[in-house]
């Protein structure tokens, strides 16, 4: 069981018997000597999708929900549903658009690193990798004499999303993103 002070964005704890995914995490120094540090954290109940906050001192546990990792592969969309492949066992998971619909602007066909969280024979939630690679379909023509530095332009990537991209950068090029902050990171 991990402490409050041990908890990262995007752990699945159980609260009241349901599983919460760790969704914003905020540490409160305390102003007067001998108090320990009180975490704000706002969790997203996996079943129902509400929000829920709570405060832990830095030593309270928590208790880990039961689960299981597996890689996955997106596979295509059925209705309003999105389908997802176990690349170990293929197994098949579906999952509501609506519930992923923030992650699905950095999920494409060929993405590999994704993770489903699995609970009694349930996709969960979906665990992105760190960056993704990700085509630029759309953007303003390169300026003459654009430089590296300084000044960004809006690009539409492969998957419909829009993000600020240096203005050098040209259609068809691969760009690394964050899908943490969501910002461009780097050519691919």
């Amino acid at each position: 069981m991990p402490k409050a002070s041990e908890l990262k964005r995007g752990m699945v704890l159980e609260i009241n018997g349901a599983p919460h995914v760790v969704k914003h995490l905020e540490a409160k120094s305390p102003s007067s000597r001998g108090a320990s540090t009180i975490y704000k954290i706002r969790f997203n109940n996996l079943q129902t999708k509400q929000k829920q906050d709570e405060s832990f001192k830095s030593d309270d546990y928590i208790k880990e929900a039961d689960y299981v990792r597996e890689p996955i592969q997106y596979s295509y969309k059925d209705g309003d549903n999105h389908v997802f492949m176990n690349t170990e066992n293929f197994n098949q998971y579906e999952v509501n658009a609506d519930d992923i619909e923030d992650q699905m602007e950095y999920i494409s066909e060929s993405l590999e690193g994704l993770t489903a969280l699995i609970m009694d024979g349930v996709l969960l939630s979906i665990e992105l990798p760190q960056s993704v690679d990700m085509e630029i379909i759309d953007t303003v023509p390169n300026m003459k004499g654009a430089t590296a530095a300084g000044r960004t332009k809006p690009a539409t990537l492969d998957t419909g999303k829009e993000v600020q991209v240096p203005e050098y950068m040209e259609i068809g090029e691969i760009v690394k993103i964050n899908t943490g902050t969501g910002k461009f990171m780097s050519r691919a």
